[in-house]
């Protein structure tokens, strides 16, 4: 019973930090801000997602499998967003401003 509350719990923590990154992503008005929250919420909301998948699944080599995965996206979601960003950067691209 704990691990099927917790299985939900983090099945639909992933599935609002997921949503919140997908609506950033449509909203935000620069490619600055949209690299920020997709970086951040989607590696929350995919690793949230996958720990309830290493739940679900139980003690298993696929288990295992579902960590590597895990630590491969904590890794790379952040590095993607750093270098998308960078290359912005890189070509000129200003920050949005209130202003402007």
């Amino acid at each position: 019973m704990l691990t099927e509350v917790a299985i939900v719990v983090f099945l639909a923590g992933g599935l609002f930090f997921t949503f919140v990154s997908a609506v950033g992503v449509v909203r935000l008005p620069d490619i600055y801000s949209r690299a920020h929250t997709a970086s951040q919420t989607d590696t929350l909301g995919a690793g949230l997602t996958l720990v309830a998948v290493a739940l679900t699944i139980g003690f298993e080599t696929t288990t295992i499998k579902t960590l590597l995965l895990l630590i491969f996206i904590f890794i790379t979601n952040p590095t993607a967003a750093h270098a998308i960003a960078r290359a912005a950067h890189e070509e000129g691209i200003v920050p949005w401003r209130e202003d402007q």
